[in-house]
């Protein structure tokens, strides 16, 4: 009997591929990023691409469900871990954000990508941030400053800072949202 299952050579030239488009679409961005350059990249034909990939944004979807939402087990489970609010917090926080922020800084064109995913993958940058504010509420106990949070945590981003920089505001961030309150 033949499973749908891919074999482990399949899931790992998809990988590569996926890994290739990611540092493509983050240095040359989305518009200017070709299945030649993805090609080029992972060291795969274009051809053995296109058996995989459908077009261009069928690869950028499978990048951030590969590289963002795949970070999901992680961040729920520093949600639901032990350890103090503000330490469950922070995790969730370096998971979701500081990690994902760290592997753009520096290329070219990773301040776009989160705009690109709202155009080119809507369902899964939905499904990434409900499930960013279902890990956040998880620690906070409340939906109204879990949402008050994120709109906090998505301004530090504004200009764009070192990841170092980012890790500073977070954990202030962080602090201040994690005490008792009276």
């Amino acid at each position: 009997m033949k499973t749908n299952f891919p074999d482990e050579k399949t899931q790992a030239r998809q990988k590569q591929i996926l890994v290739a488009a990611r540092w493509c679409f983050l240095n040359y961005g989305f518009a200017k990023t070709t299945f030649d350059d993805i090609a080029k990249r992972a060291a795969l034909s274009r051809t053995l691409i296109y058996r995989v990939f459908k077009s261009k944004e069928d690869v950028f979807q499978a990048v951030f469900v590969d590289w963002l939402l795949a970070r999901q087990p992680a961040a729920k489970e520093a949600a639901e871990g032990s350890g103090s609010p503000s330490e469950r917090l922070l995790a969730v926080c370096r998971v979701l954000a500081l990690e994902p922020w760290a592997e753009m800084a520096g290329t070219l064109k990773g301040g776009e990508y989160h705009e690109i995913c709202k155009r080119v993958a809507p369902d899964s940058e939905e499904r990434y941030r409900k499930f960013t504010h279902e890990c956040v509420c998880e620690v906070l106990g409340d939906a109204s400053v879990a949402e008050v949070f994120l709109l906090a945590l998505n301004g530090l981003f504004a200009d764009e800072p070192e990841p170092d920089v980012l890790e500073r505001r977070i954990i202030l961030l962080v602090s201040h949202f994690s005490r008792p309150t009276i």
